[in-house]
């Protein structure tokens, strides 16, 4: 079992910066390719962004290419969400998720319990 828990989310005016966490416990994440997700209210839920276990690869939604950076720190067990220039269609709920699959497909074992982001204009 992997427990996933988030943080680093808030209230920030449009143009700002947040850096979200990805902390997990019960096993290592290294094993794991992790995802950050969010849903904003009234709508689907959106894959923003992955990376492989070992780092060499991400993938990101077009609506964040450029603006968001994933990263990881297997020796911390996090994963992270750096998030610059944002903006209001960005406000929603992000999540973490882990997966024993491989990038991009699209199978998740364990999720957070997610982490409010609202970006004002």
């Amino acid at each position: 079992q992997v427990q996933l828990v988030e943080s680093g989310g808030g209230l920030v005016q449009a143009g700002g910066s947040l850096r979200l966490s990805c902390a997990a416990s019960g096993r290592s994440l290294s094993s794991y390719t992790m995802y950050w997700f969010r849903q904003a209210s009234g709508k689907e839920r959106e894959t923003v962004s992955g990376i492989s276990r070992n780092g060499d690869r991400t993938h990101y939604a077009d609506s964040v290419k450029g603006r968001f950076t994933i990263s990881r720190d297997n020796a911390k067990n996090t994963v992270y969400l750096q998030m610059n220039s944002l903006k209001p269609e960005d406000t929603a709920v992000y999540s973490c998720a882990a997966s024993t699959w491989y990038l991009g497909a699209d199978r998740y074992d364990y999720w957070g319990q997610g982490t409010q982001v609202t970006v004002s204009s």
